[in-house]
């Protein structure tokens, strides 16, 4: 079985999480930078194989697109010429920040941890996986 990848596409950075190959947990897997999102996808999916990418797509309280997707719609438009292969699928992201947030704290981390933006978004694609494949069992048992 193969991967399912997660992004949280931020203007800045990008935080990305992975399933393992049952598609069962998903785990934090890095933070990079935007301007080398392209660069790490080519390597990583040169190593593992990934059927699907679940980039989080945020939606305002009024379930309207956010500002924010002015810069990722452009992101969905690439993947989907460079990995046609590949299933690309978006997933309402609100509130994930503040989730993440509230995990660091739960889990103990000093205030100064807590405001590293890299682990944030890490912990946000994280959230926006496991969510992901919390609904795709939930459908399964219907």
């Amino acid at each position: 079985m193969a991967r399912i990848l997660s992004i949280d596409y931020g203007n800045k950075r990008v935080g990305i999480a992975v399933t393992d190959p049952q598609q069962i947990i998903a785990t934090r897997l890095t933070t990079v930078p935007t301007h080398t999102i392209w660069n790490f996808l080519n390597e990583y999916f040169q190593k593992e194989l990934v059927e699907k990418v679940v980039v989080g797509y945020p939606l305002q309280m009024n379930n309207e697109a956010s500002e924010a997707v002015r810069y990722i719609n452009p992101f969905l438009k690439k993947f989907q010429v460079q990995y046609p292969e590949i299933i690309l699928e978006i997933f309402d992201e609100r509130f994930t920040s503040k989730i993440a947030f509230q995990t660091m704290i739960d889990g103990g981390l000093k205030k100064q941890q807590r405001q590293n933006k890299e682990l944030i978004d890490g912990i946000s694609a994280t959230i926006i996986l496991q969510n992901y494949l919390e609904l795709m069992r939930n459908k399964e048992l219907i």
